[in-house]
């Protein structure tokens, strides 16, 4: 069964977010809140969540993955980023943007997209978030909560703890969620390309 945290939007508890940290640490799958909507997180290294994480969302080996990183420094270890990038990157972080580069060495093989070696890379512009991440102190390995023929991520806590129960480690839960994904830009090939228009304004990027 899934543990549920029920934590302050503005000042999460530090207790509450020490133990959601302690089980990512233990190979644990949490449900969290986003600035754009309740995501899976995982620990980055470890084979068998990102497993775990697949089937949740019946998700093939060409998925891509996202990086949740605490800052934009953090980002930078995980990602190789050209000036132009650089720019438009940092202009729109934090925010509910996710942003396709090539992974350095620091990324396991295995969150790489299998041709393009490529990775997904966001920074939370949430304070519940910030706060895992802070404690962690390492990127979260994350993917939208959105279930196998739904159209819609879910957006109470309740109800991800109601459906997917034995599937999770914990829930967390600080109020109201957004319903819409991030807007997703691929730099991996030098010029911008929006592949989902989600919750970021899309236009700095056309």
């Amino acid at each position: 069964m899934a543990k549920y945290f029920d934590v302050h939007p503005d000042n999460p508890q530090a207790r509450s977010i020490g133990q959601v940290v302690g089980l990512i640490r233990d190979g644990g799958v949490v449900a969290y809140p986003t600035d754009s909507c309740f995501a899976l997180g995982a620990r980055m290294g470890d084979k068998e969540v990102l497993d775990r994480l697949r089937a949740i969302r019946h998700l093939d080996e060409r998925h891509h993955f996202t990086l949740m990183c605490r800052d934009f420094a953090q980002l930078g270890q995980f990602v190789t980023i050209n000036n132009a990038s650089f720019r438009s990157i940092k202009a729109a972080t934090p925010g509910p943007y996710t942003f396709i580069l090539p992974a350095t060495r620091e990324v396991p093989r295995r969150l790489l997209h299998p041709k393009k070696k490529t990775v997904g890379v966001r920074i939370p512009d949430h304070t519940v978030a910030q706060a895992i991440l802070a404690e962690l102190g390492e990127p979260l390995v994350s993917t939208t909560l959105l279930l196998p023929g739904e159209e819609e991520p879910m957006t109470q806590g309740w109800e991800i703890k109601e459906t997917l129960d034995h599937q999770l480690d914990a829930v967390i839960d600080s109020g109201e969620c957004g319903t819409e994904p991030t807007t997703v830009i691929d730099l991996s090939g030098g010029e911008p390309e929006v592949l989902r228009v989600g919750a970021g304004d899309p236009s700095r990027f056309a």
